[in-house]
């Protein structure tokens, strides 16, 4: 056979791969308890050869549980041991520093037997609603205070269940019917991409993955190199300011680009803080690689080899490389900034080809809904909103508007909200004037006000940012708006932490949009006609950012 008909025949089954986690995938879609996983995408799913390399993962998810996934599985391999792996296992933890990086995600690994020999292993992550302890926010001083902390252990040996594991987690958790059921549809999820592995495996009469991963290890690693050869090679930085809890935090990024890759190092960034907006190293590692991969090789799927080229380092004790047992329960807030800190010191490299500054950092917000006395027969409710702000504008589009880049995952349903507790979406749209100016507009964030049903009465944790250090434009492009967190009276709540909604009052939060790219005097007057007709932006917006003045144009 050619070589020219080998390798089709090895794409062929490339893509059968990508097809089977991403059917894996879609299980965890089908059978997850948790909204932010049926609704939102916040989930991964991934096939690993024997010796833990990611070999392919399924196109939904999330990069944050994705590239911390990618190097996961061999922490799982060494912590069970290779001679204690047995067909029939599943394996579970929620380590931070082996994982995700916080105790609300659960990693799921599963050995794959065919023919009573190991090939490797399937794995599978997604956040759940509870896992004990404060409750998703920011306000834990330690880990210890974040909830139940699972280090790698079995979840099923030989095919039977942990029976004293999910007795300590039943009796750890808020939510444990839903939590349960997650680990449940987690391991499912694993058996799908299993069994669709081994029809694909007879199908196409191979025996192992050995093969096949070579293949895409080998061609992944040489179309990545390839694409540093026509990069401009040196240094490069960049820092942003940020709210912080209380106190701002400072990142810093340098790059060093060159023929066998980019190094990123994170010295000069702000230390550890006493709360938990701290970032295990393997988060901050995911999104600075998932940030520079989306403009070096957007093309070159996403494995183990694919990554490799991409070195992060930071200070051990800074916020973005927190050390054990530092709270880091919403390390997401920070982690999200990582893209727009490398894509800013990339800026230099490759002017033209990287966005403004956005909102970034997801708003997510977590409520506990309690009846309040005179509804005896209420229930209690934990519950999880994923909100977005603006995309920061491009050199050549305008930024996309309440979009959660980067971490991709979907705004949720005011239906499944509302059927998820006891709570009221009164308002969810489109926030006027929130898109930074420019030549190319910055997204627009969201306004969105929420309450308690009748009879209720809540409690949320604040995890957000960009109300103090709004995004930055591009090239003469104005910062898009900052953010607002307040009840419906006009009083002012606090960015980051737990507070209190009267039952007759409603939360308001408006989201921060994106920056503007460009001067924004140069921008397409029929397109500033089209924002103001559409919303986007106010006449006297228009008038004060971009010289257009409506009345006189008609």
């Amino acid at each position: 056979m050619s070589d020219t008909l080998i390798d089709i025949q090895m794409q062929v089954m490339w893509n059968r791969l990508v097809s089977v986690v991403e059917e894996q995938a879609l299980t965890l879609i089908r059978t997850a308890f948790s909204t932010s996983v049926r609704e939102a995408g916040d989930l991964s799913a991934g096939v690993f050869d024997r010796a833990g390399n990611m070999l392919a993962q399924a196109v939904t998810g999330t990069p944050g549980h994705v590239n911390t996934m990618a190097e996961a599985v061999v922490h799982f391999i060494n912590d069970i041991g290779e001679d204690n792996i047995f067909e029939g296992d599943v394996y579970v933890t929620n380590d931070p520093w082996k994982g995700t990086g916080h105790l609300h995600d659960i990693t799921i690994v599963s050995p794959s037997f065919y023919k009573g020999r190991l090939i490797g292993y399937f794995a599978s992550t997604a956040h759940v609603v509870d896992i004990g302890g404060r409750g998703f926010g920011p306000d834990a001083r330690e880990v210890y205070e974040e909830g139940l902390f699972i280090p790698i252990m079995k979840l099923f040996e030989r095919g039977k269940v942990n029976r004293d594991l999910i007795n300590i987690l039943r009796n750890n958790v808020r939510e444990n019917d839903r939590v349960v059921g997650d680990f449940y549809a987690l391991s499912a999820c694993n058996e799908t991409g299993h069994k669709r592995l081994l029809d694909m495996l007879e199908e196409f009469k191979l025996d192992d993955l050995e093969h096949i991963g070579g293949f895409i290890l080998e061609h992944s690693r040489r179309a990545t190199l390839e694409c540093f050869k026509s990069l401009p090679h040196g240094t490069y930085t960049n820092s942003m300011t940020l709210d912080g809890y209380d106190v701002p935090v400072t990142l810093v990024v340098t790059l060093t680009v060159g023929s066998d890759g980019i190094k990123s190092d994170f010295t000069g960034t702000s230390g550890m803080s006493q709360f938990g907006i701290n970032v295990p190293l393997g988060y901050a590692k995911a999104y600075a690689c998932y940030g520079l991969k989306c403009i070096v090789a957007p093309e070159i799927p996403n494995n183990t080899a694919s990554l490799a080229p991409f070195e992060v380092t930071a200070p051990e004790g800074c916020i973005l490389n927190a050390k054990h047992p530092a709270p880091v329960s919403v390390r997401h807030v920070l982690g999200h900034f990582v893209p727009d800190l490398v894509l800013g010191a990339l800026h230099k490299c490759l002017p033209g080809k990287v966005p403004a500054e956005g909102a970034s950092a997801l708003w997510n917000l977590h409520l506990s809904v309690r009846p309040l006395e005179s509804n005896p027969t209420g229930r209690n409710a934990e519950m999880l909103m994923f909100n977005s702000g603006g995309m920061g504008a491009r050199s050549a589009m305008d930024g996309l508007s309440a979009t959660a880049f980067p971490s991709g995952v979907h705004t949720m349903p005011v239906e499944a909200t509302e059927h998820a507790g006891p709570v009221v979406v009164w308002r969810k749209e489109l926030r006027e004037g929130s898109g930074g100016a420019g030549q190319l507009r910055g997204g627009l964030g969201q306004e969105i006000e929420v309450s308690a049903a009748e009879g209720y009465s809540f409690r949320f944790s604040a995890m957000f940012d960009r109300i103090q250090y709004p995004a930055r434009g591009l090239e003469g492009g104005k910062a898009g708006a900052e953010g607002f967190v307040g009840l419906d009276d006009g009083s002012l709540l606090r960015g980051k932490g737990q507070q209190f909604v009267p039952a007759e009052r409603r939360l308001v939060l408006r989201l921060p949009g994106g920056g503007g790219y460009g001067d924004p005097r140069q921008r397409d007057p029929r397109q500033v006609e089209r924002d103001v007709r559409a919303g986007y932006i106010s006449a006297e917006q228009a008038r004060n950012d971009y010289g257009f003045d409506a009345a006189q144009e008609r």
